[in-house]
Protein backbone atom coordinates (compact mmCIF):
# COMPACT_ATOMS: atom_id res chain seq x y z
CA UNK A 1 0.00 0.00 0.00
CA UNK A 2 1.34 2.98 -1.30
CA UNK A 3 1.92 5.75 1.35
CA UNK A 4 1.20 9.75 1.07
CA UNK A 5 2.05 12.83 2.73
CA UNK A 6 -0.36 15.35 2.68
CA UNK A 7 0.81 19.17 3.87
CA UNK A 8 -2.07 21.16 5.13
CA UNK A 9 -2.27 25.32 5.58
CA UNK A 10 -5.27 25.52 8.49
CA UNK A 11 -8.66 25.16 7.93
CA UNK A 12 -10.86 27.02 5.98
CA UNK A 13 -10.82 29.02 2.39
CA UNK A 14 -9.99 32.20 2.83
CA UNK A 15 -7.19 31.84 5.55
CA UNK A 16 -6.20 27.62 5.78
CA UNK A 17 -6.88 24.85 3.69
CA UNK A 18 -9.71 24.64 1.20
CA UNK A 19 -11.81 22.22 2.51
CA UNK A 20 -13.27 20.53 -0.14
CA UNK A 21 -10.22 20.03 -1.35
CA UNK A 22 -8.43 18.95 1.91
CA UNK A 23 -11.52 16.32 2.09
CA UNK A 24 -11.57 14.81 -1.37
CA UNK A 25 -8.04 14.70 -1.42
CA UNK A 26 -7.92 12.06 1.92
CA UNK A 27 -10.80 10.17 0.13
CA UNK A 28 -9.40 10.23 -3.21
CA UNK A 29 -6.04 8.88 -1.49
CA UNK A 30 -8.11 6.21 0.18
CA UNK A 31 -10.42 5.18 -3.23
CA UNK A 32 -7.23 4.68 -4.80
CA UNK A 33 -6.24 1.81 -2.17
CA UNK A 34 -2.98 4.33 -0.90
CA UNK A 35 -2.96 5.56 3.04
CA UNK A 36 -2.29 8.99 4.20
CA UNK A 37 -0.45 10.97 6.86
CA UNK A 38 -1.06 14.52 7.62
CA UNK A 39 1.23 17.43 8.41
CA UNK A 40 1.18 21.18 8.71
CA UNK A 41 3.55 23.83 10.15
CA UNK A 42 3.44 24.79 13.87
CA UNK A 43 2.95 28.65 13.11
CA UNK A 44 0.80 31.37 13.45
CA UNK A 45 -1.38 32.17 10.59
CA UNK A 46 -1.44 35.09 8.36
CA UNK A 47 -4.67 36.48 10.02
CA UNK A 48 -8.17 34.46 10.67
CA UNK A 49 -10.97 35.31 7.99
CA UNK A 50 -14.26 35.25 9.08
CA UNK A 51 -16.08 32.87 6.40
CA UNK A 52 -19.76 34.41 7.08
CA UNK A 53 -18.96 38.08 6.30
CA UNK A 54 -15.56 37.68 4.49
CA UNK A 55 -14.40 39.94 6.75
CA UNK A 56 -10.49 39.67 8.65
CA UNK A 57 -11.09 39.66 11.90
CA UNK A 58 -7.88 41.75 13.82
CA UNK A 59 -8.20 40.26 17.31
CA UNK A 60 -7.99 36.68 16.70
CA UNK A 61 -5.39 34.54 15.99
CA UNK A 62 -5.12 30.99 14.83
CA UNK A 63 -2.32 27.87 14.69
CA UNK A 64 -2.19 26.42 11.31
CA UNK A 65 -1.03 23.33 12.69
CA UNK A 66 -4.32 23.13 15.36
CA UNK A 67 -6.89 24.31 12.82
CA UNK A 68 -5.16 21.64 10.33
CA UNK A 69 -6.02 18.92 13.05
CA UNK A 70 -9.85 19.78 12.37
CA UNK A 71 -9.41 18.32 8.91
CA UNK A 72 -7.14 15.70 10.04
CA UNK A 73 -9.83 14.53 12.98
CA UNK A 74 -6.55 15.15 15.05
CA UNK A 75 -3.76 12.77 13.76
CA UNK A 76 -1.54 15.37 12.41
CA UNK A 77 1.48 15.72 13.01
CA UNK A 78 4.08 18.71 12.73
CA UNK A 79 5.96 19.23 9.43
CA UNK A 80 9.10 18.83 10.62
CA UNK A 81 8.09 15.46 11.54
CA UNK A 82 7.54 13.99 7.69
CA UNK A 83 10.36 11.80 6.69
CA UNK A 84 10.40 11.88 3.17
CA UNK A 85 11.94 7.73 3.55
CA UNK A 86 8.75 7.23 4.85
CA UNK A 87 6.22 7.73 2.18
CA UNK A 88 5.96 7.33 -1.98
CA UNK A 89 4.08 10.82 -2.71
CA UNK A 90 3.45 14.09 -0.92
CA UNK A 91 0.60 16.21 -2.35
CA UNK A 92 -0.47 19.69 -1.01
CA UNK A 93 -4.21 20.77 -1.49
CA UNK A 94 -4.90 24.60 -2.21
CA UNK A 95 -7.08 27.26 -0.02
CA UNK A 96 -5.66 30.55 0.42
CA UNK A 97 -3.19 28.99 3.52
CA UNK A 98 -1.09 27.83 1.23
CA UNK A 99 -0.09 31.16 -0.01
CA UNK A 100 -0.60 33.19 2.86
CA UNK A 101 0.56 30.11 6.26
CA UNK A 102 2.59 28.08 3.75
CA UNK A 103 4.28 30.83 1.48
CA UNK A 104 3.55 34.43 1.41
CA UNK A 105 2.64 34.42 -2.38
CA UNK A 106 -1.45 36.09 -2.05
CA UNK A 107 0.31 38.82 -0.52
CA UNK A 108 3.76 39.33 -1.71
CA UNK A 109 3.59 37.43 -5.83
CA UNK A 110 6.49 36.37 -6.74
CA UNK A 111 8.73 38.34 -4.31
CA UNK A 112 7.13 36.23 -1.49
CA UNK A 113 9.04 34.50 0.65
CA UNK A 114 8.27 30.63 2.39
CA UNK A 115 7.88 28.87 5.42
CA UNK A 116 11.40 27.34 5.34
CA UNK A 117 10.15 23.69 7.40
CA UNK A 118 7.38 22.90 4.80
CA UNK A 119 10.15 24.27 1.74
CA UNK A 120 12.45 21.79 2.92
CA UNK A 121 9.47 18.44 2.96
CA UNK A 122 8.60 19.76 -0.32
CA UNK A 123 12.81 20.13 -1.64
CA UNK A 124 13.28 16.59 -0.05
CA UNK A 125 10.57 14.92 -1.99
CA UNK A 126 11.69 16.69 -5.22
CA UNK A 127 15.16 15.61 -4.73
CA UNK A 128 14.47 11.74 -3.93
CA UNK A 129 12.22 11.64 -7.11
CA UNK A 130 9.15 11.30 -5.44
CA UNK A 131 5.91 12.25 -7.02
CA UNK A 132 4.17 14.80 -5.59
CA UNK A 133 0.70 16.93 -6.08
CA UNK A 134 -0.33 20.27 -6.26
CA UNK A 135 -3.79 22.04 -6.37
CA UNK A 136 -5.08 24.94 -6.76
CA UNK A 137 -3.04 28.23 -5.70
CA UNK A 138 -0.35 25.43 -3.97
CA UNK A 139 1.67 25.36 -7.06
CA UNK A 140 3.17 28.74 -5.87
CA UNK A 141 5.10 26.57 -3.74
CA UNK A 142 5.74 23.74 -5.86
CA UNK A 143 7.04 26.83 -8.28
CA UNK A 144 9.89 27.92 -5.96
CA UNK A 145 10.75 23.95 -5.63
CA UNK A 146 10.82 22.73 -8.72
CA UNK A 147 12.11 26.09 -11.00
CA UNK A 148 13.76 25.29 -13.93
CA UNK A 149 11.12 25.80 -16.32
CA UNK A 150 8.97 22.93 -14.72
CA UNK A 151 5.54 22.47 -15.96
CA UNK A 152 2.42 23.38 -13.97
CA UNK A 153 -1.18 24.92 -13.62
CA UNK A 154 -3.20 27.09 -11.35
CA UNK A 155 -5.38 27.19 -14.50
CA UNK A 156 -5.84 30.11 -16.55
CA UNK A 157 -5.65 33.04 -14.44
CA UNK A 158 -3.05 35.28 -16.42
CA UNK A 159 -1.56 37.76 -13.23
CA UNK A 160 -1.19 34.12 -11.23
CA UNK A 161 -0.17 32.02 -14.06
CA UNK A 162 2.70 35.15 -15.02
CA UNK A 163 3.79 34.89 -10.89
CA UNK A 164 4.55 31.29 -11.35
CA UNK A 165 6.73 31.91 -14.72
CA UNK A 166 8.49 34.44 -12.67
CA UNK A 167 9.28 31.96 -9.72
CA UNK A 168 10.97 29.93 -12.57
CA UNK A 169 7.95 27.44 -13.69
CA UNK A 170 6.40 27.25 -17.52
CA UNK A 171 2.32 27.60 -16.82
CA UNK A 172 -0.03 25.82 -18.48
CA UNK A 173 -3.01 26.39 -18.85
CA UNK A 174 -5.75 23.83 -17.76
CA UNK A 175 -9.61 22.72 -17.32
CA UNK A 176 -10.24 22.22 -14.21
CA UNK A 177 -11.31 18.72 -15.21
CA UNK A 178 -7.70 17.90 -16.42
CA UNK A 179 -4.28 17.64 -14.59
CA UNK A 180 -1.00 19.41 -15.76
CA UNK A 181 2.16 16.59 -15.65
CA UNK A 182 5.91 17.02 -15.66
CA UNK A 183 7.41 13.81 -16.15
CA UNK A 184 11.00 14.99 -15.38
CA UNK A 185 9.91 16.67 -12.27
CA UNK A 186 7.51 14.03 -11.32
CA UNK A 187 5.34 16.87 -10.50
CA UNK A 188 0.89 16.89 -11.25
CA UNK A 189 -1.06 19.93 -10.91
CA UNK A 190 -4.20 20.82 -11.13
CA UNK A 191 -6.79 23.95 -10.83
CA UNK A 192 -9.21 22.55 -8.71
CA UNK A 193 -10.69 25.76 -6.79
CA UNK A 194 -9.28 28.44 -8.84
CA UNK A 195 -11.27 27.28 -11.36
CA UNK A 196 -14.32 25.18 -10.02
CA UNK A 197 -17.56 26.01 -9.67
CA UNK A 198 -18.78 23.42 -7.76
CA UNK A 199 -17.59 20.57 -4.90
CA UNK A 200 -18.11 17.95 -8.41
CA UNK A 201 -16.61 20.26 -10.44
CA UNK A 202 -13.60 20.19 -7.75
CA UNK A 203 -13.58 16.11 -7.31
CA UNK A 204 -13.57 15.83 -10.72
CA UNK A 205 -10.09 17.93 -10.54
CA UNK A 206 -8.99 16.49 -6.99
CA UNK A 207 -9.28 12.93 -8.03
CA UNK A 208 -7.61 12.97 -11.26
CA UNK A 209 -4.78 14.54 -9.61
CA UNK A 210 -4.18 11.87 -6.88
CA UNK A 211 -4.90 9.16 -9.16
CA UNK A 212 -2.23 10.28 -11.73
CA UNK A 213 0.24 11.21 -9.20
CA UNK A 214 -0.48 7.64 -7.19
CA UNK A 215 0.29 6.07 -10.69
CA UNK A 216 3.31 7.40 -11.01
CA UNK A 217 6.31 4.89 -10.18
Amino acid sequence: MKQVAVILSGSGVFDGSELHEAVLTLLAIEQEGASYQCFAPDVEQLHVVNHLTGEVSESEKRNVLVESARIARGDIKTVTECDVNVFDALILPGGFGAAKNLCTFAVDGDKCTYNEEVLAVCKAFAQAKKPAAYACIAPALAAKVYGNKTKLTIGNDEATAGGLNALGATHVDCSVDEVVVDNDAKLVTTPAYMLAQSISEANASISKMVKTVLAMK
